[in-house]
């Protein structure tokens, strides 16, 4: 196979869509994390950029811990004075802080406030008391780092013992970087479960689809049309799928080939027995009135026993070709039925009074025993006689040895039947005259078509058959 073929085969493979989702599944943790990593760093860099210049000062806030608590230090003994100039000064520094100090008896002594809306902070924002607690004071230096704005808390002299009091510097959270931060912070978190989200439903989307049309093939293969054969589906991507539903509308294709093939099959075997039971019909004929001819002649005892053996083997030969030419006419559906509402019992007394010369010359035990009330089915009168003649034909050809026939109307299981016996030596056994089965094959056929149901029970001493009409109720 060349190369481009395989990579053909590859690319529409089920199997190297599926590796491509999961080396993406693989790749992510390794590649996709670092690469959203770069571009929250340079998302960050931007919006400090992006941040006016004069909040800079603001974004290292231990830096302005350290600076605090430096110049606090530095106000070590110096008078209320000093101290507030300091404060001006470091306000000028800082314009967008607010500055205050308090004195060791818990006065607010001075407090710097900017202007500006960005300034007012949130509601829950450390009001300044202008006389403070020893409670409220310790309070809000334990609190100091959780407060918005921020509080940097330091003691004047930078130690308690000073007994100076403390100053405070609070920082707005409008100059400070963390809200950005935050804030994409939680553009980040939102980015992975999109990535997240987006695997998730390609996978889906991929195994649905495959399922989809899973479900689509069971479905054609599950429904048939007329003929009892599967309709061809449209075939979709060329994948594993794709090349089974192109096999099963190549299977469709073969079995319609192969049922137009075995009707035509069917129709030329129809027409060849067709024809050959009407070329024999005549030469049989012939056959028998020359033999009919010859028996007037005077023969001697042994050329009697030849032609009476000739005349009988022709006369099943006749019943066989009638019975083929019968066969292939009904299995065909060229005869057309006409059944009528018809006693049965009565049908039985007619045919089997005219099979009962024959039977008494072959020395036949005939017990027949039709009594009761009428039996109505409806059933086609020529065609039910034929049921009945291939029957008793059947007894004279293969039940010879019992020289017993029995023709009765039961009640059986709940229906009213018909019995037809023989003492014979069973269907499994073969006799001297077994054919084809042509015979019960037309029996079984018109049987069907006129809506009857048949029974046989047969063993090494003797057969039963029964016929019935499933509908019929009536015991009596």
């Amino acid at each position: 196979m060349r190369w481009p073929e395989r990579l053909f085969k590859l690319r529409s493979s089920l199997l190297s869509r599926y590796l491509i989702i999961i080396i993406s599944a693989l790749l992510f943790i390794p590649v996709v994390i670092p690469l959203t990593l770069l571009v929250y760093g340079l998302a960050g860099g931007l919006l400090q950029e992006e941040a006016p210049k004069k909040y800079g000062i603001y974004s290292h806030i231990g830096g302005l811990e350290t600076m605090w608590h430096e110049e606090a230090e530095g106000l070590l003994g110096q008078p209320p004075q000093a101290i507030n100039a300091r404060l001006q000064e470091l306000s000028e520094a800082y314009p967008e802080a607010t500055l205050f100090w308090v004195d060791n008896q818990g006065k607010t002594m001075l407090k710097l406030v900017p202007e500006g809306p960005e300034f007012t902070g949130p509601e829950e924002t450390w009001e300044i008391p202008a006389q403070w607690s020893a409670a409220e004071a310790v309070d809000f230096m334990k609190m100091s780092t959780e407060l918005d704005p921020l509080a940097i808390v330091a003691f004047i002299g930078d130690r308690a013992e000073a007994q100076q009091g403390f100053m405070v510097m609070q920082i707005p959270a409008a100059v400070r970087d963390e809200q950005q931060v935050q804030s994409l912070g939680l553009w980040y978190s939102i980015v992975l479960l999109l990535i997240f989200a987006l695997f998730i439903a390609i996978s889906w989307l991929f195994f649905i689809g495959i399922r989809r049309r899973l479900l689509r093939l069971q479905k054609a293969m599950s429904f048939t049309g007329g003929e009892g054969i599967p309709e061809a589906i449209i075939t979709g991507k060329p994948d594993e799928i794709g090349r089974l539903e192109e096999a099963f509308n190549t299977m469709v294709t073969e079995l319609h080939a192969s049922r137009a093939r075995e009707a035509e099959e069917e129709g030329l075997r129809k027409r060849l027995v067709a024809d050959l039971s009407h070329d024999l019909r005549t030469p049989l004929t012939v056959i028998r009135s020359h033999l009919h001819v010859l028996g007037k002649e005077e023969l001697s005892p042994r050329g009697q026993e030849s032609l009476d053996l000739m005349d009988e083997r022709i006369a099943a030969l006749s019943v066989l070709i009638e019975n083929l030419l019968s066969y292939n006419l009904l299995s065909s559906g060229r005869i057309r039925l006409n059944p009528e509402r018809r006693d049965i019992l009565r049908l039985l007394r007619e045919s089997a009074a005219a099979w009962y010369p024959l039977w008494e010359k072959e020395g036949f035990d005939v017990d027949i025993n039709l009594e009761g009330e009428p039996l109505y089915w409806t059933v086609d009168d020529s065609w039910f006689r034929r049921i009945l003649d291939n029957l008793f034909q059947n007894i004279m050809r293969h039940a010879r040895s019992g020289l017993y026939v029995g023709v009765s109307a039961e009640v059986r299981e709940g229906h009213r039947v018909i019995v037809i016996s023989d003492h014979g030596p069973g269907m499994e056994n073969s006799s001297e005259f077994k054919g084809a089965g042509l015979g019960l094959s037309i029996v079984n056929l018109l049987i069907e078509r006129m809506g009857l149901q048949w029974k046989t029970d047969s063993t090494e001493l003797g057969t039963s058959i029964l016929i019935f009409q499933p509908q019929d109720k009536n015991l009596n």
